[in-house]
């Protein structure tokens, strides 16, 4: 009898594959749409810890990455509900196709003009391209952590990540997600620090 376990490294590599693809083609978008590729400040931080700053949104992490890691958490779950047949690479590609039309979504007039209006975000001006891509890439690591670790870690993470964020910067995904669809001003008013 011929052995019929999956080759768990050509799974892998096409996994990877299939990621980067999309990460690529998330890229030349958003060039195409006029995006920076860095900061204008010209450098690159691998951590940007001024959430009302211009540099917000444009190096390799910032207050916001905790979110795109959630987003994994997300999207693995989603589907582990929906698409639980197809095995882990199909799901991260699905995953990953969600999160780059997100991340293009986001850095349109649409919804950079949104974030102006209904969040505390006054000066957004979308992110670098740099930016996008890592929360693209933040967004796989947090669907890898939540496909190998236990289901309460994973939400343990989740929680913690949302609650500190919001303690030490007055906004995280939920309120982020809040703010953007159905402004709250008393919510506003609190994040603003007024």
């Amino acid at each position: 009898m011929l052995d019929r376990q999956p080759d768990y490294r050509r799974q892998f590599a096409t996994g990877l594959i299939v990621f980067l693809a999309i990460l690529i083609v998330q890229i030349i978008v958003e060039r195409a749409m006029g995006r920076v590729w860095i900061c204008t400040c010209g450098t690159i931080k691998l951590w940007e810890g001024a959430v009302h700053s211009s540099g917000n949104s444009q190096h390799l992490s910032d207050w916001y990455t905790p979110s795109h890691i959630i987003h994994g958490f997300l999207f693995y779950g989603l589907t582990w509900l929906v698409l639980r047949r197809f095995s882990i690479p199909v799901r991260l590609g699905v995953a990953t196709l969600i999160e780059a039309g997100w991340e293009i979504l986001e850095n349109t007039p649409l919804i950079i003009d949104r974030y102006r209006a209904g969040t505390i975000a006054y000066d957004y001006v979308g992110d670098s391209i740099l930016n996008s891509g890592m929360d693209t890439v933040f967004m796989a690591l947090g669907f890898i952590l939540a496909w190998r670790l236990p289901i309460w870690v994973t939400v343990a993470l989740a929680l913690t990540a949302e609650i500190t964020t919001g303690i030490i910067i007055r906004d995280n995904l939920t309120l982020n997600v809040l703010m953007l669809i159905s402004p709250v001003e008393a919510i506003k008013v609190w994040q603003s620090g007024i």
